[in-house]
């Protein structure tokens, strides 16, 4: 929470960690951090799922990180709770041999929020990555497979990387995604 409170702070952001989900129904953009596991993270949200559905729809501006990512999908394999569903598609384990992927990968684009992103690489720290049914794949990593690292649909951008731990690139990012807030608002 620090990390990504800080790092959006450096591009230009007002930050406010929220504790209370009810209080985050208010706000003009929700982040969903990249830390924890499926259930929790989902079952943390399912009292407000309806409500948080709906203003994503709406068009609330929105951030998803690595499990903040996965919660926006309708299901995953790393859980039983359902997720917001915002997202039509699935959580899925890696396959892989050496399973975390931890570490620096590339990450092939030509999204728009990684205009003047001078280095393609990005941190990465997950054992499971989304599955989506619809066409919202902006980004793709190289990891035994290819798998979605970048994915769009109307305000909302999900990421499978860690932009707070990301460098440069990660800031260029995040400054990106800062500046598109600022021309929705």
């Amino acid at each position: 929470m620090h990390s990504i409170r800080k790092a959006l702070e450096l591009a230009g952001a007002r930050p406010v960690i929220e504790s209370n989900v009810r209080n985050l129904l208010d706000s003009e953009v929700m982040i969903f951090p990249g830390v924890g596991a499926f259930d929790p993270a989902a079952a943390k949200l399912e009292p407000y799922r309806e409500i948080i559905l709906d203003r994503l729809n709406a068009g609330t501006p929105c951030l998803g990180i690595c499990i903040g990512t996965h919660i926006l999908f309708e299901e995953s394999e790393e859980g039983s709770i359902p997720g917001i569903g915002f997202m039509k598609g699935r959580v899925e384990k890696i396959h892989g041999e050496k399973i975390p992927h931890m570490g620096w990968n590339k990450v092939t684009t030509e999204d728009k929020y990684f205009t003047d992103v001078e280095s393609p690489y990005f941190y990465f720290a997950h054992s499971y990555r989304a599955n989506p049914e619809e066409d919202i794949i902006k980004g793709t990593t190289e990891y035994y497979e290819t798998f979605p690292s970048i994915m769009r649909k109307k305000n909302t951008v999900a990421v499978q990387f860690h932009p707070e731990k990301s460098g440069a690139s990660g800031a260029i990012f995040l400054k990106n995604f800062v500046k598109f807030i600022e021309e929705k608002l």
